[in-house]
């Protein structure tokens, strides 16, 4: 009995964060309510704050829900040791985060509410920084791959691991804010990021 209550409990938690990513990609976070989402979860707002204390900590696990998975993935590639040449883990890695992001809607949809459906005032005002603690971890672990690249002989000479790893950081950034923002209409976008992928890594390698 114990052990199904807390299979339900848990299955309400997973349901309440579906709901709030469903909410917050059609009406935008700063517009959208924990009743809003509890209608949405079919629970009470009572279950709602049960599980979550506020909106921001409901913002954090939905993105968990989603990241740790992504993280995994993309480490799997990046931290592997299939790769002889630090450049091509990170060139497989950066690949199968776009792959991961074009075939999954859930993925999909939770990049665009952090990239266009939210508004980083009130309560979200003083909490950016967390929010952008994942993209902080990649630089630094895309740093780490330049600077293995740098001592077994594969980065280009003279190229600075740190400014090397900063700019793929932009690049990727940048192609995904075009991928989910300005540019939805490019149809031509997605199937050219694995081209654009090859040529930004190839003027890095030796």
């Amino acid at each position: 009995m114990v052990r199904k209550t807390k299979e339900e409990a848990e299955k309400t938690r997973k349901d309440i964060i579906d709901a709030a990513r469903r909410v917050f990609h059609q009406h935008g976070v700063v517009r959208s309510t924990l009743e809003k989402i509890a209608r949405e979860a079919g629970v009470t707002r009572g279950a709602v704050y049960w599980h979550f204390s506020n909106k921001a900590e409901l913002f954090f696990a939905m993105r968990e829900d989603v990241f740790v998975p992504m993280v995994e993935r993309t480490d799997a590639f990046l931290l592997s040791d299939e790769f002889s040449d630090p450049l091509d883990a990170i060139e497989a890695s950066i690949r199968e985060f776009f792959r991961v992001l074009e075939d999954c809607t859930i993925v999909r949809e939770v990049f665009e509410i952090m990239i266009s459906r939210c508004e980083y005032v009130d309560e979200f005002a003083t909490i950016q920084e967390e929010i952008g603690r994942p993209a902080q971890d990649f630089l630094n672990k895309i740093e780490r791959s330049y600077q293995l690249a740098a001592t077994r002989g594969t980065l280009r000479h003279g190229l600075d691991p740190r400014l090397a790893a900063r700019d793929t950081w932009a690049f990727t950034s940048g192609l995904l804010h075009l991928l989910l923002g300005c540019q939805q209409g490019d149809s031509e976008l997605p199937g050219q990021i694995p081209a654009m992928l090859n040529a930004h890594i190839a003027l890095r390698r030796r």
